[in-house]
Formats: C-alpha cells, sequence, structure tokens
C-alpha cells in the first residue's frame, strides 16, 4: 500500500513545479489561434500559425505573439481579443500572472488572396 502523505506537509517540503518556457508558448499559441477562428470564418485562406516568444522571470510572464489577419477586419479588436485571450488562458492553465501580452501584426490577407 503506498504512503499517504498527509496534507498538513508545508510547502517548502513539498517541492516545486517548473513548467518550461516552450510549454507558455505552445498555451499562448493555441489561445492566439482559437481568439481568430471566428475572423478566418468562411475564407478559404488563413494565416500562418502565431509565432510567440514568452519570458517567465520569477512569477510573471510577458508573451510576444505576432499574427496574421484577415483583412479587411476591425484589426484592433482582432488584436485585443488575442490579447485578452492569451493572458487568460496563460494564467488560468499555469498560475503565472501575465504582466504583458504584444500582439504584433506580422501581415495582412486580403479577402481576394493577394497581397
Amino acid at each position: 500500500m503506498p504512503a499517504v502523505v498527509p496534507p498538513s506537509t508545508a510547502a517548502d517540503r513539498r517541492g516545486s513545479l517548473r513548467v518550461a518556457d516552450r510549454v507558455f508558448a505552445k498555451i499562448a499559441a493555441r489561445a492566439a489561434r482559437d481568439a481568430l477562428d471566428g475572423a478566418w470564418a468562411g475564407r478559404a485562406e488563413r494565416g500562418a500559425p502565431p509565432r510567440v516568444s514568452v519570458s517567465v522571470p520569477g512569477r510573471t510572464a510577458t508573451v510576444r505573439v505576432g499574427v496574421e489577419l484577415p483583412f479587411p477586419a476591425d484589426l484592433a479588436a482582432l488584436a485585443r481579443q488575442v490579447r485578452d485571450r492569451v493572458a487568460g488562458q496563460v494564467a488560468a492553465l499555469t498560475g503565472i500572472r501575465v504582466a504583458e501580452v504584444t500582439v504584433v501584426v506580422e501581415r495582412l490577407l486580403p479577402a481576394t488572396g493577394g497581397e
């Protein structure tokens, strides 16, 4: 029978958890992609997957998300959706506070498919 650890064990004796930066990046990329799903609805061409970099010094994260967006569209609203979804998902799934999410629009894809 496995040993049972009493719930009163002090936090410093239970150990710690380290989440790799690439895990934060995957969570952020998925959140950004999900935030933009509606914007791409009905279009034959979709933008490239979001490009994400994350820095987690201590207990806060800073995220940079590069996205391609459909055009015409309300670009500011789409960027806000990405920012809010990324910050919420990263915080919810990791327990780390997100200090900043920078959304960079790297390319616009017109509805006609041209540049």
